[in-house]
């Protein structure tokens, strides 16, 4: 194929991504062997065990995304006693999903979640760990009858602090499995079909235990970023990718809030000396950004704030009263300086260095919390499966394998958890990639003349390529600088203060912040990239009304 052809992208949307889980050795069946022991957990699911706690009066309840079916977590929340001893005001009992239990070291079931390591999600099917008979059947925490929990009760004091937590393996019965935007809507007093129910006041106590939470977290000096989330779907009869700015609602965060929660104080609990004898445990580790990189972050926020002309509000340094997290929470949404807001944003998430799973207990900066540990997704991450069969055995509800056999599982587990994670950024990778080959190929396929320009946002510049992010799809797409001086005819540089691409005369072409326009010129399969064009500046409104006509 020459630089000026068109790229054969044939069949559907639904098609290309199915080819890219196959490429990635992604199947979705499972062995023969494990559809023999599902059938045997099928017929015996553990539910009669004499040993659970028996708390199928509390009235829990899933809260999950509309098309969530492999539902790991359950909650309920209430008022503490008000003579409580300890000064608690609110108690979370938070329930996952007893995994661990189905899913046993040696077990065929627990050889292929090892291999997998954990579910995978692409727009219109997912790949799961576990057969779908227990992630979405009889391990889910399903409104249609009890299952097995592993309950985590937290006590809370005024402020949202945690005063102590206990754990219990038990019998739960979920009372209803509701969306986010659902409970939303209850909250904001638009959803009548919620009120009056055995949840009812757990629900109304949701938002008050969640901002007391993330009020801790403030003054923690935990930084919470307005990252651009992006979801990618397949519509038009499964033959187009439709990516969209995904929109987290306050109750989708007040109930990461409990999930945090959980996995503090499972680290917490499986580490603690005197709770009971040591076990292998695997925690995320998450260090805090280097000073090197916070310096690199203050100069680049000089520069734009300079470029862009902007007041104090927009610069920040170490040692001022204000945190990383109130400073970024301050920035615009809207208005005329919303893509400088955006690309701040961005840059102080690439300050972050990368966590990882840890065989001893560390800090989590993100969140945080030391230690850290993933208790909360046990039917979708191998480490969940870990961990908690770790905690099983520490407190006493199951016996432990040998040392020896124990440790070498443990590297197995983190091994399989962090090929997991670089395989699911492959995928996401492969997935936004497919829908932008997609569209430029739709775009390459018109005249030159009547192709569109696309307008979008400078996100971050370095001496060879610049990041943008395209407004309509929102997805980030890079422009090269080699390609960019084809286009401008003459050399391009890395300004000094690190924002901008100039050109031999000192020029601002490209400005982290600032609004371009761009137009498929052609796609240069040899380097595998699309050349991208870069328009002069789309004229405003105004401009364009005092244009004469064509």
């Amino acid at each position: 194929m020459s630089d000026a052809a068109e790229p054969s992208l044939p069949g559907s949307a639904r098609d290309a991504v199915l080819r890219i889980l196959e490429e990635l050795e992604l199947p979705p069946d499972f062995p023969p062997e494990v559809e023999a022991e599902v059938a045997a957990l099928l017929r015996d699911n553990g539910l009669d065990d004499p040993t659970l706690v028996d708390l199928t009066a509390l009235p829990f309840v899933t809260i999950d995304g509309p098309d969530s079916r492999d539902l790991d977590q359950a909650l309920f929340l209430e008022h503490a006693p008000p003579d409580a001893p300890d000064g608690a005001r609110f108690l979370v009992h938070y329930a996952i999903a007893d995994a661990s239990f189905y899913v046993r070291p040696g077990s065929a079931i627990f050889r292929e979640a090892l291999r997998r390591g954990s579910s995978y999600y692409v727009p219109g099917r997912v790949v799961p760990m576990l057969h779908p008979a227990l992630s979405e059947g009889i391990v889910s925490l399903n409104p249609d009858g009890p299952r097995r929990a592993v309950v985590f009760t937290s006590r809370l004091d005024a402020r949202g602090a945690c005063l102590a937590t206990t754990l219990r393996r038990a019998r739960v019965l979920s009372h209803a499995k509701l969306a986010f935007p659902q409970v939303q809507r209850f909250l904001d007093g638009l959803d009548p079909d919620l009120d009056g129910r055995p949840f009812s006041p757990s629900l109304r106590l949701l938002p008050v235990v969640g901002k007391l939470r993330m009020d801790d977290q403030e003054l923690r000096q935990v930084v919470r970023y307005r990252r651009i989330e992006v979801e990618i779907y397949l519509s038009h009869g499964r033959d187009a990718l439709m990516a969209v700015v995904a929109s987290r609602g306050e109750v989708e965060r007040y109930n990461e809030q409990l999930s945090l929660l959980c996995n503090s104080e499972g680290g917490r609990l499986l580490s603690q000396d005197d709770l009971g004898p040591a076990v292998q445990g695997i925690y995320r580790a998450h260090p805090a950004p280097p000073a090197s990189r916070m310096a690199e972050f203050e100069a680049l926020l000089e520069g734009l704030a300079a470029r862009h002309g902007l007041g104090d509000e927009w610069r920040w340094r170490r040692d001022s009263d204000r945190g990383l997290s109130e400073f970024l929470a301050a920035l615009p949404e809207s208005g005329p300086r919303w893509r400088v807001a955006v690309a701040i944003q961005r840059l102080a998430v690439t300050t972050n260095l990368r966590s990882s799973y840890t065989e001893a207990p560390a800090t989590h900066h993100g969140v945080g919390a030391s230690p850290y540990a993933r208790f909360s997704a046990p039917m979708r991450e191998i480490v969940g499966i870990f961990v908690h069969k770790e905690l099983m055995e520490k407190l006493g509800y199951q016996p432990s394998l040998p040392e020896e056999q124990d440790e070498l599982l443990r590297q197995e587990v983190i091994a399989s958890a962090s090929r997991a994670r670089e395989l699911q950024g492959t995928l996401d990778a492969r997935i936004n990639r497919l829908v932008i080959d997609r569209l430029l190929a739709s775009d390459l396929a018109r005249p030159r003349g009547e192709r569109p320009s696309r307008s979008a946002s400078v996100l971050g510049v370095s001496a060879t390529k610049v990041h943008v992010r395209l407004d309509d799809p929102p997805l980030e797409i890079k422009l090269y600088r080699t390609d960019l001086e084809a286009f401008l005819g003459g050399r391009l540089r890395l300004s000094a203060d690190g924002v901008a691409l100039e050109d031999e005369s000192g020029f601002t072409r490209l400005l982290v912040g600032a609004p371009i326009w761009i137009r498929v010129e052609r796609v240069d399969e040899a380097r595998d990239r699309w050349i991208l064009e870069l328009l002069p500046p789309a004229p405003s409104p105004s401009e364009a009304a005092a244009l004469p006509p064509e």
